[in-house]
């Protein structure tokens, strides 16, 4: 499939830039992309929520009132969990979330997320670009010369470039990732799929092995 390439300013520099099908047009496997989303979620989660149980409660364990004769239930320890200040039932303890998902799954999610956005027309291929001086307003020129602001947007970068990455760090709708950072999850939350040239030659090693 061949695509404009555009410059920074929007306009068509009268190349076409070859998009795989192996890559921006396979049938899209929803399995796969679920389990990838799943996992990239799962991988968010710190895992570090504690609660102290009835034993981790620091106060004193003498029997605070007589076992009969006082007309309520019986009580032994002011550390029951149905007291005030006392330790909780069950409480959250520390857990790994992490998942394993085999490489090939993750791969084959991470075309299909992109052949959904490529039959969107979602896709954008850009030239390569970068900025002397990492500057916030000169990206929202970016983004606005490309119809795209406001509006949730992934630029994917062939290699690190600070000056893209820094000057888009700053903006809620707008994230800039190398080829290797791509991610399922980032892509299909993104209305819009910028990719640098230098970027294409990475993601289609990477994603048809």
């Amino acid at each position: 499939m061949k695509v404009a390439v555009l410059d920074i300013k929007g306009k068509e520099t009268g190349r076409k830039a070859d998009l795989s099908d192996a890559v921006f047009a396979v049938e899209p496997n929803n399995h796969a992309v679920y389990l990838d989303v799943k996992q990239y979620l799962a991988h968010q989660r710190q895992g570090t929520h504690k609660a102290k149980e009835r034993a981790e409660i620091a106060g004193s364990t003498r029997k605070i009132k007589k076992q009969k004769g006082t007309g309520t239930a019986r009580a032994g320890s002011i550390k029951s969990p149905i007291f005030r200040g006392g330790g909780r039932i069950f409480g959250p303890r520390p857990k790994d979330y992490t998942q394993k998902l085999n490489k090939n799954v993750k791969r084959l999610a991470r075309k299909s997320a992109l052949s959904i956005k490529s039959s969107e027309k979602a896709i954008i291929v850009v030239e390569d670009f970068n900025f002397d001086t990492p500057k916030t307003k000169d990206f929202v020129q970016v983004l606005k010369a490309l119809g795209l602001e406001g509006k949730k947007s992934l630029f994917v970068l062939g290699d690190s470039n600070n000056g893209v990455y820094l000057s888009s760090r700053n903006l809620e709708h707008s994230e800039a990732v190398t080829y290797l950072e791509l991610s399922t999850y980032s892509i299909l939350n993104a209305n819009n799929v910028v990719l640098l040239e230098s970027s294409l030659e990475g993601i289609l090693s990477n994603l048809n092995k």
